[in-house]
């Protein structure tokens, strides 16, 4: 009764905060806020969506003073749990309205809230030909800044610049008491005495909420070259990439094995999304008759780009001009050359004219449900964990062909000490009310639909967590963390207990996003 009463006091204050629109309660918002892409928690208690710092703080006050728990979510596309809570009763906060870009051309600095999807600010930044050092994830039609700096993540630019914890300069957070810290003491550098906005980074907002986020600007470099490359074995695969990540020449560049390249990230959907594709192509070559050209070149390839091997890596090179960006491929050819051989560039000139795509790949290329796995390991280790990792998966195919699972791989670089090997999981199995939003009817009527399937759930469940303790085995690291990845085990006692004192100083109550990280 107690708890009711508290429930019915919290919502009431909240909506007083925050107006009607502000809060949600119907079971449909319920529903779909507690899913994320890869399955459900606990019912949040509500779902705020403060439009404002000021509402964020109130918000936040009224939860602390309640003792009730806060859990943060951006884009919504996490798969580790990081904004599911198995208990429910939380109040999760929604930073999608917090969306305001301020543009501060003379300092080279954007401030955004925390809730601007990378798309926006591309978009906002596209018009004064600027873009930030790591400009987003390819899920970034949906990724906020806000959720990239929790989490931890790369993509686009990350080869030449890192991932996104390097493109931070400072943020302001919203701690469990309201109060907003500033995490830099300098509008012009991070780095002014320790640097305590890198402890907020990768946080899963155990911390406190983002609210916002400044970046540093450069100008967008006009000319650009695509190239892609076929290895037949991942052993070839693995020393091009890491001699392409020390040499710095892309700006980004990703790899796909053969199941991966066919599957997923191959499929185009529809006369009307290649037309599109075709038209972003030729907008964006600097050059149309190059443009046009290049057009004939994917149709002539044809499907065969996404076949040409065991795998495939696509670069995207820029430059200041068409002779800067002509020469670093050239350059990026010579290291390449050594263990693959190059291929139609089809793949990198799609993903350079539509950066962030639809998020259709949150199910599997035949409407099977989608997990990522991911692992980042040093150089020394990534062939000895594939070796593993094929052995291991080899035992259990037949159990796998069975229940109509199956997986495909992809590979990104970590600046040029890691490599990112990310496991696609697939297996067929009813939708949930986050694939039904996010995708829609319309979209979904066209796909094929599956009942629900336990065995086939056990199984991808039970392959997740085998893939993740294999991955601790070799070492790996982790972004994305959430409630999925182990991280307190692997620190020693000085690290848990200064990071505890950390937790206990900004909130002492335990009520931000607890369970995450294993706080």
């Amino acid at each position: 009764m107690a708890t009711m009463a508290k429930e019915i006091t919290v919502l009431a204050s909240l909506r007083a905060a925050l107006g009607l629109a502000g809060v949600q309660d119907s079971p449909e918002a319920l529903s779909y806020f507690a899913n994320d892409v890869y399955r459900g928690g606990g019912l949040p208690l509500c779902v705020v969506r403060p439009a404002t710092v000021e509402a964020l703080q109130e918000a936040v006050r009224i939860c602390a003073a309640a003792g009730v728990a806060m859990v943060p979510r951006g884009g919504g596309a996490s798969y580790t749990d990081g904004y599911l809570r198995a208990e429910g009763g939380h109040v999760l906060i929604d930073t999608g309205a917090l969306d305001t870009i301020e543009i501060d051309e003379f300092n080279a600095i954007v401030t955004c809230g925390a809730g601007v999807t990378w798309a926006a600010l591309k978009a906002a930044l596209d018009e004064k030909g600027l873009r930030t050092p790591f400009w987003g994830p390819f899920s970034g039609i949906a990724a906020t800044v806000g959720g990239s700096m929790s989490q931890n993540t790369l993509s686009h630019g990350s080869t030449a610049h890192g991932i996104s914890a390097q493109s931070v300069l400072s943020m302001d957070v919203v701690l469990a008491s309201g109060e907003v810290l500033t995490t830099s003491s300098s509008k012009a550098m991070r780095f002014y005495g320790p640097d305590l906005t890198g402890l907020f980074t990768g946080d899963c907002g155990i911390f406190g909420i983002k609210a916002r986020v400044s970046l540093p600007l450069l100008p967008v470099l006009p000319r650009f070259e695509c190239l892609s490359f076929a290895f037949e074995s991942f052993a070839d695969y693995h020393a091009a990439q890491r001699k392409a990540a020390m040499a710095r020449l892309d700006d980004s560049h990703f790899g796909l094995d053969l199941a991966l390249s066919q599957g997923q990230i191959g499929r185009q959907d529809g006369m009307g999304a290649r037309l599109k594709i075709a038209a972003d192509v030729l907008r964006k070559a600097p050059n149309k008759l190059k443009g046009l050209a290049q057009l004939v070149k994917m149709a002539l390839a044809g499907e065969d780009a996404m076949r040409a091997g065991a795998y495939m890596c696509h670069y995207i090179v820029e430059g200041f001009d068409q002779e800067e960006a002509a020469h670093k491929a050239r350059l990026l050819r010579r290291i390449l050359a050594d263990h693959g051989r190059e291929i139609a560039n089809s793949i990198p000139t799609f993903v350079h004219s539509v950066p962030f795509a639809p998020l259709f790949n949150i199910l599997g290329p035949g409407g099977e449900r989608w997990v990522p796995i991911h692992g980042v390991f040093s150089h020394d280790q990534a062939v000895p964990f594939d070796t593993a990792f094929k052995a291991m998966i080899a035992a259990r195919k037949a159990e796998m062909d069975r229940l109509g699972v199956w997986l495909g791989t992809m590979f990104s670089p970590v600046g040029g000490t890691g490599f990112l090997y990310e496991i696609a999981l697939y297996w067929p199995d009813a939708r949930t009310t986050y694939h039904v939003t996010t995708l829609g009817d319309e979209y979904l009527a066209a796909q094929p639909d599956f009942a629900a399937n336990e065995d086939a759930r056990a199984l991808a469940d039970a392959l997740k967590q085998d893939m993740i303790a294999l991955m601790q085995e070799y070492g790996a690291g982790h972004f994305q963390l959430g409630r999925a990845y182990p991280y307190q085990p692997r620190l020693s006692a000085p690290q848990k207990g200064l990071l505890r004192a950390i937790k206990a100083e900004l909130d002492p109550k335990g009520l931000m996003n607890p369970g995450a990280l294993g706080f």
